[in-house]
């Protein structure tokens, strides 16, 4: 897995405007056959260009590979990244783990669960995973160095350990249901609650 950033967005050279139709019907025959089981090692270019309705030289002209297309595809799966309003870090927080394990589109609960095993299995579809989750990470490290300079949070907070403090609880939640009585709707508020009573500055 040489090259694991998306190359759907990549500016393009003047010429035929790129069928945002066909992005779509791309994206989407790749979420189908997720879905329906097709791991990530089996699937191929071929099997999405057949399903989407396209020839493969139309993929390739939009994704450098199977893997920058996955990429997109699985983040579209998890929907659009959540905006800290930034006026508060508690309430940034709740945002942000609110948002772990929540997927908008249902064939998420087939395919995220299914790709678990994969990552474990291979350094390749660990580093896929890496590159899908980073972005996330990246905005709640962000609130969390913005209340260690505001003094609100512990000079010396382990910013990493904290973030695994926040996710984990909210993760096997919603993935597994590890527990059928704890309410999602209060437990994104109740994770941040419990992990800052023990990060706050004294």
């Amino acid at each position: 897995m040489s090259d694991m950033t998306s190359t759907a967005d990549a500016p393009r050279s003047p010429g035929r405007p790129r069928s945002l139709r066909a992005d779509e019907a791309i994206i989407e025959a790749t979420l189908d056959l997720l879905a329906e089981g097709s791991s990530i090692e089996t699937l191929s270019i071929e099997a999405i260009a057949a399903r989407a309705g396209v020839g493969k030289a139309t993929i390739y002209r939009r994704w450098s590979g199977k893997d920058a297309l996955l990429v997109d595809a699985l983040r579209r799966l998890k929907g659009i990244l959540p905006q800290p309003a930034g006026h508060s870090v508690r309430d940034d927080l709740v945002l942000l783990v609110g948002a772990v394990g929540h997927n908008i589109d249902p064939r998420a609960a087939k395919i995220m669960p299914c790709l678990v095993p994969e990552v474990n299995r291979s350094p390749d579809q660990f580093q896929l995973y890496q590159n899908i989750i980073e972005p996330r990470r990246k905005l709640m490290r962000e609130v969390l160095r913005r209340g260690v300079a505001s003094g609100e949070l512990q000079a010396d907070l382990d910013i990493e350990l904290t973030m695994a403090l926040l996710t984990g609880p909210m993760l096997i939640q919603r993935v597994l249901r590890w527990h059928p009585e704890l309410d999602d709707r209060i437990l994104p508020d109740r994770i941040v609650d419990a992990v800052l009573d023990g990060i706050r500055a004294r």
